[in-house]
């Protein structure tokens, strides 16, 4: 009588711990590519919103054609212009209620044809329904940066520190707390010198 053949078998009992220490290992190790969003507090929803009349020298009109083409005030310029052009605009300080009737501490050209102050000034932004979503997102940086170079202008002169230095340590989680509140206040200070009132709609 033949003997019957054995077939081998391959111990497979550990294949599961195995591939549960590896699928361990990959979560833990890799890391998740995250797109940010831009920075933006939305107002809240009323019922009926109030109209505030606002005069056309404190509205600076940015628009984004279907072209991808820049305008400011219908004027066409480039997007390595816009920064300085809303700086101008910002930090005019036409007309207030600061020293000699001014804003005490713009240092603009003052022009009577631009925004009578930072508190009053506003960005408006309108895009083509065809314009690329690149350039809207590069406008809205140099938006941010024209506020930002202003902010740190006036928070170093006021505390040594540049606004975006303390912004960003404002955020780190690892800041203990009592430090954000000290920060949240000296931030709060220099963004009511220069608050960001930009809009998304049509102002006229």
């Amino acid at each position: 009588m033949a003997r019957r053949r054995q077939t081998p078998t391959v111990q497979s009992g550990s294949v599961a711990d195995i591939a549960f220490l590896l699928l361990i290992f990959f979560l833990v190790t890799t890391i998740i590519e995250t797109e940010e969003g831009l920075d933006r507090l939305l107002p809240r929803k009323e019922a009926q919103t109030p109209e505030v009349p606002i005069n056309d020298r404190n509205i600076l009109e940015i628009s984004i054609n279907n072209q991808n083409e820049l305008l400011v005030d219908e004027v066409r310029i480039g997007l390595e212009d816009l920064r300085l052009t809303t700086i101008a605009f910002l930090d005019n300080g036409g007309v207030s209620k600061g020293e000699n009737g001014h804003c005490s501490y713009c240092q603009g050209l003052r022009s009577p044809e631009s925004s009578d102050n930072p508190q009053e000034a506003v960005i408006s932004l309108n895009t083509g329904r065809e314009s690329s979503y690149g350039v809207y997102i590069a406008v809205q940086n140099e938006l941010v940066a024209a506020y930002n170079a202003l902010r740190d202008r006036e928070a170093l002169k006021t505390f040594g520190e540049s606004y975006t230095a303390m912004s960003s340590e404002y955020r780190n989680p690892q800041t203990p707390q009592e430090r954000r509140e000290f920060l949240r206040a000296r931030i709060d200070q220099i963004q009511d010198l220069f608050p960001m009132k930009l809009i998304e709609a049509n102002t006229k």
